[in-house]
């Protein structure tokens, strides 16, 4: 018995693609709706007619009807393809965002302003000199 209500819950939970149906009624049968656009182009043409001994040029104005044929069928993604393209448009964001902070990063170390060590260490020999002048003078006066 549970292996039987296993096989019916399997077959219920089964569902097909778009594309899966797509392909069955084609073989079917089924042809794509054609919707089509006709184009008129008029030409300017003339004939030679004989006329009293005398060759005429007939001109005369002739339309041809061009009809130019456009298969539309939308066919929905089936739900794989939709995660692939949407996995690859968060990848390129990701990868964005990791660029342009790169590029932030980069820029930042261009425009640091370079320090000068010699002045870092006269302030510091300064400071050094008037501690030790403080002490003396604080033992002299005392």
């Amino acid at each position: 018995m549970a292996k039987l209500f296993i096989v019916i819950i399997s077959i219920l939970l089964y569902s097909c693609s778009a594309q899966y149906h797509l392909n069955k009624a084609i073989k079917k049968g089924y042809k794509c709706e054609e919707t089509g656009d006709t184009i008129r182009i008029t030409t300017l043409d003339s004939i030679p007619v004989i006329v009293n001994d005398t060759i005429v040029w007939e001109k005369f104005i002739s339309t041809k009807d061009t009809i130019i044929k456009y298969n539309t069928v939308y066919v929905p993604k089936t739900r794989i393809q939709l995660k692939r393209e949407y996995k690859i448009k968060i990848k390129t964001i990701y990868k964005d965002k990791v660029v342009e902070k790169a590029q932030a990063k980069a820029e930042g170390k261009k425009n640091r302003p370079k320090g000068n060590l010699n002045l870092l260490f006269v302030g510091v020999g300064i400071g050094l000199l008037l501690s030790y002048l403080w002490k003396y003078a604080k033992q002299s006066l005392i």
